[in-house]
């Protein structure tokens, strides 16, 4: 597994799914919110497995 997500990307990624959850958590939003782990771990783990199968890098 070799990191295919940039350091830009990774932060955006970081941040947006950071913010999800959080809203998620403090009931703004639904539960669909918690989906914002899908983010914040490619972002923490700099590989996204979409990104493999669409031989992307970023």
């Amino acid at each position: 597994m070799s990191m295919n997500v940039g350091t830009t990307e990774r932060l955006l990624r970081v941040g947006a799914g950071s913010a999800l959850i959080l809203a998620a958590g403090m009931a703004w939003i639904g539960p669909w919110g918690f989906l914002g782990l899908v983010p914040l771990v490619t972002g923490l783990t700099g590989y996204c497995p979409l990104y493999t199968l669409l031989r992307r890098k970023t």
